[in-house]
């Protein structure tokens, strides 16, 4: 007899929390005369945040006291140059910029020591074979490499900790990513003058932070709902290029937000609104974003409340999305439904194009199901991604498998997906059920793939786990019971049967006597017999009423069972 399994224990399902804000965005069809003042402006400042960052690094790692002190001096020196508003602005997103930044650096660290434990873990163990259960490396040659590995990741780790104690960090202003393309225009596709012209948008700094007491929810930037104007404040050194009083320069071109205008006309006329003008050199295009923040509400429904109702399961996979219709009992609602979903190989923009279509359809077929939320798992590659190629579980790490699994991780948009399945979810009213992961696919394939193959010859086992997540979310065990389709009388809450299968209705009374084959335990994935065995010492049980009934049988029915 084998050695038995212990089984992880599952977290409780929750209702993820709606936004925390909001961003919307339009298009600005500028005149030449409007691009200029804007590029001006957008110079002018990205000069003055590129020396405000750079003094902030220098300052390096500070306490709650000295870093209020060092945003107020540097507030102070850059209102000269600007206004005490752009001068806010600036200094803020300095110090998120540097927040940020020390975060990669904190979490690199990490990364970085899960992969030279690891690695001298597996060292430690004998070519070819086993230290308890750590597993050798194959090969000698590959023991020797992986040493040379951990020299490299060693002194990797010194520096990033001596860094985090010196209080160092590195921003690239711009994105460094654009930097390193500028040794590889050729592969890029661009010449230097398109580099050069991204380079200098990415660089410029035209953000307004909103203020709740002020006319249209900002001083810096305003946009009327009503008239569709946009108004800029120009600094002191750009003042002469305003058609406005004060210093102001309005836009030739009317603006009107076509996605969720309403909201932003109502957040501005009652509370505080930023805006951002960006401009992207390769499609010749302007753009003002306003975003604001959400006030903070408790959820509208509860984990009990979404249970009565329909919801749907959704299993993400690397190249579709895998969904199901789970009825509030448990049980599955028509054929499972498939939303491709193939993002490998296209530009950022294009990606979150096809998530979001993706989503939409699914946010479609839960309102054509009268579903009230979407049940997801609370999936994290997190650990995968610090441990990277050094993982020596069941997953593979060696070889062109090993790059093959990485790739497909790296591929699978988990954060993504669920930060836009909220967002979208709650803008049209369903709410967003997490669960456990764990055992989704492997208990989806043992006990709800047959069935779901009758209902639907192309169903997979993503759709089965699909079911599985869904029943989770439901309070559900994965398990299926024939025959038997309620739970014991102390819980009183349905649960799935076969009958999606099976539309023949359970006799009444006690079930009848089934003989089972000895060799189709291990077959259904059930237990040997020596699990069930009772212990010596165990009481004999007391009396026992049938699994269907709610309440005790009558004197009558325990006259009838004697006979």
């Amino acid at each position: 007899m084998g050695r038995r399994q212990r089984l992880r224990t599952l977290a409780d399902p929750f209702v993820v929390a709606a936004p925390s804000g909001a961003r919307v965005r339009t298009r600005l069809k500028l005149d030449e005369a409007d691009a200029e003042v804007l590029v001006a402006l957008g110079d002018h400042l990205g000069s003055l945040a590129g020396a405000d960052l750079a003094r902030r690094c220098a300052e390096g790692r500070l306490d709650a006291k000295a870093a209020a002190a060092s945003r107020r001096e540097r507030k102070r020196a850059l209102t000269a140059a600007s206004s005490s508003r752009w001068a806010g602005a600036i200094t803020r997103s300095s110090e998120d910029a540097w927040g940020l930044a020390e975060r990669n650096l904190v979490a690199e660290a990490r990364t970085l020591r899960v992969r030279t434990r690891r690695i001298r873990r597996r060292l430690a163990a004998p070519v070819g074979g086993r230290a308890g259960r750590t597993r050798g490396y194959v090969s000698a040659a590959e023991r020797f490499d992986k040493q040379r590995r951990l020299q490299s990741l060693a002194a990797r780790l010194v520096e990033v900790e001596r860094r985090l104690s010196e209080g160092r960090v590195s921003i690239c202003r711009g994105g460094a990513s654009l930097a390193r393309v500028r040794s590889h225009l050729e592969q890029a596709r661009l010449d230097e003058a398109a580099w050069q012209a991204r380079w200098q948008s990415r660089r410029w700094f035209i953000t307004a932070d909103g203020e709740a007491d002020k006319t249209w929810g900002n001083e810096t930037i305003r946009w009327h709902a009503s008239e569709g104007w946009v108004e800029v404040k120009l600094p002191a050194a750009l003042a002469h290029l305003a058609n406005r009083p004060h210093g102001r320069y309005r836009l030739s071109v009317l603006v009107s937000f076509a996605y969720r205008g309403a909201q932003v006309a109502a957040q501005a006329a009652s509370g505080a609104l930023r805006y951002d003008i960006t401009y992207d050199p390769g499609k010749d295009r302007w753009y003002l974003d306003a975003s604001w923040k959400a006030p903070t509400e408790p959820a509208p429904f509860t984990l009990a409340e979404l249970r009565a109702a329909p919801v749907i399961a959704v299993d993400l996979n690397a190249a579709h999305l895998a969904a199901a219709v789970v009825d509030a009992s448990g049980n599955p609602v028509g054929a499972p439904v498939t939303i491709p979903l193939d993002l490998a190989g296209l530009a950022a923009p294009t990606r979150d194009g096809h998530l979001r279509a993706a989503i939409s359809e699914l946010i479609a077929l839960a309102e054509t199901s009268r579903a009230t939320a979407v049940v997801v798992e609370d999936l994290d590659f997190a650990e995968a991604r610090h441990e990277g190629r050094e993982h020596a579980g069941r997953r593979p790490a060696r070889g062109r498998r090993g790059r093959a699994f990485r790739r497909l991780v790296a591929g699978i948009p988990t954060s993504r997906f669920r930060d836009r399945l909220v967002q979208m979810a709650a803008n049209r009213g369903l709410a967003v059920i997490a669960v456990d992961p764990a055992y989704t696919s492997m208990w989806g394939a043992e006990h709800w793939l047959d069935a779901l193959h009758d209902i639907s010859p192309d169903a997979s086992g993503h759709h089965a786990a699909a079911l599985v997540i869904g029943r989770r979310g439901l309070a559900q065990r994965a398990r299926r019971r024939e025959r038997c389709d309620s739970t014991r009388p102390e819980d009183r809450r349905e649960r799935a049967t076969d009958s999606a299968v099976r539309p023949t209705p359970a006799s009444p009374g006690l079930c009848e006597q089934r003989n089972r084959e000895p060799g189709a335990r291990e077959a259904r994935g059930q237990p040997h017999p020596w699990r069930k065995t009772r212990p010596a010492d165990r009481p004999p049980p007391g009396g026992q009423v049938a699994q269907d009934r709610s309440e005790p049988p009558t004197g009558q029915d325990l006259l009838l069972l004697s006979v």
